[in-house]
């Protein structure tokens, strides 16, 4: 019983820690596909196009959680499609946090 305890508790530390962080070449992969496929909506700089911008000053007041649901999920009924076949949750925060502090190139 304590170990299941432990183990969970490890789990929030590392959750809380962001150690969930892609590696360096996962996030390469996560950076060519936000440029690549979300770019072909959003705009290949990301500035907006099909879909909405998605920089730092357009996403400030948007909250974090929301957006990345909209990226593992996607919006029925608009041309945002669900990401969950290609990442993880814990990739979808990833690429928010990115396009809030201003995604790499």
């Amino acid at each position: 019983m304590f170990g299941n305890k432990l183990i969970f508790a490890l789990f929030l530390v590392s959750t809380a820690t962001g150690a969930s962080e892609p590696d360096a070449v996962r996030q390469k992969e996560l950076v060519r596909l936000v440029r690549q496929d979300c770019g072909s909506c959003h705009g290949m700089t990301l500035q907006g196009g099909l879909g909405p911008a998605l920089l730092p000053t357009s996403l400030r007041d948007k909250p974090a959680e929301g957006l990345a649901a909209t990226i593992y999920y996607g919006r029925p009924g608009t041309p945002m499609p669900p990401w969950k076949q290609f990442m993880s949750e814990a990739e979808a925060d990833w690429i928010v946090q990115k396009l809030m502090s201003g995604f790499p190139r």
